[in-house]
């Protein structure tokens, strides 16, 4: 395939997946006036989150499949128009229920983007460009989040939330139909063994939890996105609230700390990962749980910051995202090595299924419900009887900043995971590479 058709299919993908993230992360811009006109808890807030989450996790397994079978880039925009048309409906909600229901259908569109967006980068570049591709692909992530914060934050203020929503539609429109125009590449045209549409015999569910390390890495990303997504809804309403910004001021922060400082994160991850692997096979593995590691004092570190040091905040929390956002460049492209070519979207939608259900549709909820749970014990030390949602609200601030430590405190498990899979990963992938060789060789 031509050099532009390819890199014209990776910028399409990252402008996919800039949007997928800025529709994803708009409720987290615009949370707490949601919050405040239907009267929410933090629970509830959180529950928008999970409700996108459980059925992109769900539907995502089935695309996974379909991408395996067939062409990918006809799923990806059918899923970009379907979610972007439902983010435009989600400024139409007149209650909690209403936008619950849009969220869940903005999840199902989404859930097309990764299995199939990361099938077609693995069939675009060889294995040793895999991780800085999958950087430029992820690179969507933090400029989307930025994006989101910035742009709906400003629009929220000056037009309402409503508008914020109908804004955010129209750009996936236009990537829609510029998926259309990406070449499909032969599976597998970029291995050292080409083996075409060959698979290993059996299920294929049980060829990919067969590995050891995809079953570490499964793990690793409930833990990962538990936090990402927790910091991802609630770190406007945190700033809102114990730092007494407003809803723009908090969004501009979020912006450098949740999405600018995951760009460098990214691709220094992506860049140091396979320079790494050049020379150890587990080398991706060690740079992201070395990553993580060193991201768990900078965490403590800015959730300890007092009120109103919002710039002690952001450069401590702004650098700990940076080297959280490591982990994507590292564990994507070790799931593309340690899986033949056929069966590499269902590999992602398995992973993104456990990665969502146990990590994302949780953290925004169980975040939610610790908040309010310290909110309450606030009140009551406080002598407070009356548990109104009005009568909590002088106290939120507290219960939201103590129920933020649980992100710190479960990366430590992250990083034991991490280097659990740099254990295994070796052999896993010199497995594979042992039957993409003997089929080549039998084709």
């Amino acid at each position: 395939m031509k050099k532009s058709a390819v890199w014209y299919a990776l910028f399409v993908l990252f402008a996919v997946n800039t949007m997928n993230f800025f529709d994803r992360q708009i409720l987290g811009a615009v949370g707490e006036p949601i919050r405040k006109e239907f009267g929410l808890s933090d629970a509830a807030l959180g529950a928008l989150g999970t409700a996108f989450t459980l059925l992109y996790a769900f539907v995502g397994v089935p695309l996974g499949r379909l991408a395996d079978k067939i062409g990918r880039k006809g799923i990806l925009s059918a899923g970009v128009l379907v979610w972007s048309l439902l983010t435009v409906g989600s400024g139409l909600a007149q209650n909690f229920w209403q936008i619950f229901a849009l969220r869940l259908g903005v999840g199902v569109g989404e859930a097309s983007c990764a299995p199939a967006a990361t099938s077609l980068i693995g069939d675009l570049f060889p294995a040793n460009w895999r991780a800085k591709a999958l950087s430029i692909f992820m690179l969507g992530l933090p400029v989307g989040v930025a994006l989101s914060f910035a742009v709906s934050g400003t629009i929220a203020k000056d037009y309402g939330w409503r508008t914020a929503f109908f804004v955010a539609g129209v750009p996936g429109v236009l990537c829609a139909i510029a998926v259309l125009f990406i070449k499909e590449p032969k599976r597998g045209a970029t291995e050292i063994h080409n083996i075409g549409e060959q698979k290993r015999e059996g299920s294929p569910y049980k060829l990919i939890l067969a590995s050891p390390t995809m079953r570490w890495l499964i793990l690793s990303g409930a833990l990962h996105n538990f936090n990402m997504y927790a910091i991802g809804a609630f770190i406007t309403p945190f700033l809102m609230r114990y730092h007494g910004a407003d809803i723009q001021q908090a969004n501009f922060v979020s912006m450098i700390v949740y999405g600018v400082m995951g760009a460098p994160g990214l691709l220094i991850g992506g860049f140091i990962g396979d320079a790494v692997m050049k020379k150890r096979t587990n080398g991706r593995m060690l740079v992201g749980a070395t990553a993580i590691l060193f991201s768990i004092p900078l965490l403590y570190f800015a959730l300890g910051q007092p009120r109103g040091a919002m710039t002690a905040f952001l450069i401590l929390m702004g650098a700990g995202c940076a080297l959280m956002y490591f982990y994507y460049s590292t564990v994507y492209s070790t799931i593309q090595d340690i899986v033949e070519p056929g069966l590499r979207g269902t590999a992602m939608a398995v992973y993104f299924f456990a990665m969502y259900v146990l990590g994302a549709s949780l953290g925004p909820y169980a975040t939610g419900v610790l908040s309010d749970f310290f909110t309450k014990r606030a009140a009551a030390t406080a002598g407070i009887i009356d548990l109104s949602q009005t009568a909590l609200e002088p106290f939120r601030a507290e219960g939201l900043h103590t129920a933020m430590y649980a992100i710190p405190i479960l990366s430590v498990l992250l990083t034991i995971v991490l280097f659990a899979a740099s254990r295994t990963v070796t052999k896993d992938i010199e497995k594979i590479q042992n039957w993409m060789k003997e089929s080549a060789h039998d084709k």
